[in-house]
């Protein structure tokens, strides 16, 4: 009989050189993804400190926040056709040319729905702040030209062709801000002035994703592919609409109480703590598409405890150390940042208590279950409105009022973890 002592031991190198032969392709995969996410991330940096410091607080403010709708309002392009294309890219590449052409299809018949909800919100939000003109142009920038984009970076993602997508990203992010730093130098500063620049150089990446990295594949229109997806894709329009909701209705709702001002400096510190986020999502990213092929991946506790805790350390980590170096360097990030930056160590723990949400809603559309999701989304939507305007009509002290961000943040993410684990439990939904 062999003795457990007599079974020769792998040394620890040859143990690490098979667990990274094993995973190679995993690996190789997601430094191209990721690489794509730093060089993203260096550049919106960039893009960030030549705005920041060149608007006034109270434009930047202006500017963030009707983005931030934009981003928001975008999600309706298409009814949210762009999730049926994204499984397509994963798990039917043949049928890119198909889907493509029904995205189009669908995107024409979403703009009227567009225009409505964005007069909608200019009228409840911006009125008062900001020419409809300017609005529509920056909803414009994000629905119509900046959106598109991300579909050529969604589909080449799905393809697996991760380093194209990591290229556009990159490429996009520099167009960004050679526009911003351009606009340094114009003789108005105004976010009037910035508009004009933030359209061209969305168009300017538009003219790129879809002339060079998007799939070459002919375009037919195959409706009977379409209706019986149509109905995930409401789901997903939905749902998506409810995350930037919960995510960017902040911004609005400090507009609307606190005022210009207040929403810039918001922005400000929002923005960075954003900007921690951008790796993160790289990693979800890659975890859907290994969880439609594999849905009950996540099937152990400690997995799932493991996951969860990575993202809050990395998250909470990255915000750490920006909030020491603005402590020493205030300038570091110019003179309008200096002024949010005693605030960005306030915000320690929103970074990965956004980023867990985020992770949350991709876990369930990894599974299908895109109404749950969408109940979800409308639920921490709501609780998050409710909590903020508590917060913002009680608190008058800016730092404490970040401060008490945290807790409202644990209060949503715990909400949203209830939620997406109990859905867990149930089987996968095939789409």
């Amino acid at each position: 009989m062999t003795k457990a002592n007599d079974i020769p031991r792998t040394p620890l190198r040859h143990r690490i050189g098979s667990f990274v032969a094993q995973r190679q392709t995993i690996l190789r995969d997601y430094i191209s993804a990721i690489s794509g996410s730093m060089g993203r991330l260096v550049f919106s940096l960039i893009y960030f400190i030549a705005l920041a410091n060149t608007l006034s607080i109270a434009d930047f403010g202006l500017f963030a926040t009707a983005s931030a709708a934009g981003v928001m309002l975008s999600r309706t392009l298409a009814f949210g056709f762009i999730s049926a294309l994204y499984r397509t890219a994963t798990i039917r590449p043949r049928l890119i040319g198909s889907y493509t052409a029904g995205f189009l299809m669908l995107a024409a018949l979403s703009l009227p729905v567009l225009i409505a909800a964005s007069a909608l919100t200019w009228f409840l939000f911006f009125s008062t702040a900001m020419p409809a003109a300017i609005f529509a142009a920056v909803i414009f920038a994000e629905a119509l030209l900046w959106r598109p984009v991300e579909v050529a970076m969604i589909v080449n993602n799905g393809l697996g062709r991760f380093g194209r997508a990591a290229v556009l990203a990159i490429l996009t992010a520099a167009i960004k801000a050679a526009a911003a730093a351009l606009f340094i130098f114009w003789p108005s500063h105004t976010v009037e002035a910035w508009a004009g620049f933030y359209i061209a150089s969305n168009l300017v990446s538009l003219a790129l994703a879809f002339g060079f990295f998007y799939p070459r594949q002919r375009l037919r229109l195959t409706p009977h592919l379409y209706w019986r997806r149509l109905s995930d894709s409401l789901y997903v329009a939905g749902a998506e609409v409810l995350f930037y909701l919960q995510m960017e209705f902040d911004k609005l709702l400090v507009l609307a109480i606190g005022g210009p001002h207040l929403a810039g400096i918001y922005a400000i510190v929002m923005r960075l703590v954003d900007l921690t986020a951008i790796p993160i999502r790289t990693f979800s990213m890659m975890l859907v598409q290994r969880m439609m092929r594999m849905p009950e991946m996540l099937a152990r506790l400690k997995v799932k405890v493991g996951i969860e805790a990575g993202i809050l350390v990395i998250s909470t980590s990255a915000l750490l150390f920006l909030a020491v170096v603005l402590y020493f360097y205030p300038n570091f990030l110019g003179r309008n940042v200096s002024e949010a930056a005693p605030l960005v160590g306030l915000a320690l723990f929103v970074p990965a208590l956004r980023n867990l949400v985020e992770y949350h809603a991709e876990l369930l559309f990894a599974r299908g279950q895109t109404l749950i999701r969408a109940a979800n989304l409308a639920m921490l939507a709501g609780l998050k409105a409710a909590l903020l305007s508590l917060l913002l009509m009680r608190v008058a002290d800016t730092a404490t009022l970040v401060w008490m961000l945290n807790g409202m943040f644990t209060l949503l993410y715990l909400a949203s973890a209830i939620v997406t684990y109990s859905a867990l439990r149930r089987p996968a939904r095939a789409i």
